[in-house]
C-alpha cells in the first residue's frame, strides 16, 4: 500500500494500578475491543496493529486478539520502543499513529484531523500532548517513519525506551515537533483508565451510549459529562 497510516496500539495485562484492565468487560466486550473498533472508524487509518509484550502475562491478550482476527506483534515488556521499531519494519507505513490501550474513548475524528495536518506538513512528530488542552485519555501522537530508527542510534535512557516518544519531544533541537491544541483547554478532564474509578467512569459513558458505542463523538461525550458533573473526573494540575 503506497500510503499506509498505521496505528500501533500498545497494550499489556501487567498494569501496576489496575492489572488486566484492557480485558475489563464493558457492554459485553473487553475494553480493548471497543478501542480497536473505534479506531477502525477513522477514515484515514489503513491498519491497526496491537503491540504487546512477549511475557506470558500477555498470552491471554494474544489469544483474545487472535480470536477477533486482530493483527498484533510481540516484543520487550520494558523496551516498548523496540515494539514500535518492529511494527515499522513489518508494515513500512507512511505515518505511525501511537495510541495506548487505556484510552477506550479514543475519537476517530480527531485521528483523521491530526493525520490531515501531519500529511500537509513536514513534521517529525505531531501530537496533542506537548501543550495539554484535550482530556487526558484522548492522547494522539503521529510519528514520521524513520524517526524511531534515528532514536535507536542515540544513547537512550531506560525511561526513553519505555516511554516511546520521550526521546523525540525532549530533543526539540533535533526533531521538528508540532502540537495541536483544542479550542478550549479541558485538560483537567480525566478520560483515561488507570484506576477502578476511571474504569467506572468509562463504563458509565459506554452504558449511556449503548448500541452507539462505535459512533459517539467528542462533542457527544462532552455534552454528557457536562450535563452529569457528578460522574465526571476532574484532575487539578
Amino acid at each position: 500500500m503506497k500510503n499506509l497510516n498505521l496505528v500501533v496500539l500498545q497494550a499489556r495485562m501487567s498494569s501496576t494500578r489496575l492489572p488486566g484492565k484492557v480485558m475489563s468487560q464493558i457492554n459485553g466486550h473487553p475494553m480493548i475491543y471497543w478501542e480497536i473498533s473505534r479506531i477502525s472508524k477513522a477514515k484515514l487509518v489503513n491498519k491497526t496493529v496491537v503491540a504487546i509484550s512477549d511475557q506470558s502475562s500477555d498470552d491471554i491478550l494474544a489469544n483474545y486478539l487472535e480470536s477477533i482476527h486482530q493483527e498484533y506483534i510481540r516484543g520487550s515488556l520494558d523496551n516498548v520502543l523496540g515494539r514500535y521499531v518492529k511494527a515499522e519494519e513489518n508494515y513500512n507505513p507512511s505515518a505511525i499513529i501511537r495510541l495506548t490501550a487505556d484510552c477506550p474513548l479514543v475519537m476517530p475524528e480527531l485521528i483523521d484531523q491530526f493525520l490531515e495536518i501531519f500529511h500537509k506538513s513536514d513534521f517529525d512528530y505531531l501530537s496533542n500532548t506537548l501543550e495539554l488542552s484535550y482530556p487526558d485519555g484522548l492522547d494522539i501522537e503521529i510519528i514520521k517513519p524513520g524517526i524511531f530508527k534515528i532514536l535507536l542510534e542515540l544513547n537512550l535512557s531506560e525511561e526513553e525506551k519505555e516511554h516511546v516518544t520521550l526521546g523525540i519531544y525532549s530533543r526539540k533541537d533535533k526533531f521538528k515537533t508540532h502540537n495541536v491544541s483544542n479550542k478550549t483547554n479541558i485538560s483537567d478532564f480525566r478520560w483515561t483508565v488507570d484506576t477502578s474509578e476511571d474504569l467506572a467512569f468509562v463504563k458509565s459513558i459506554y452504558a449511556y451510549f449503548e448500541s452507539k458505542e462505535m459512533n459517539f463523538t467528542f462533542e457527544d461525550v462532552l455534552k454528557y459529562v457536562k450535563g452529569n458533573p457528578k460522574l465526571n473526573r476532574i484532575v487539578s494540575r
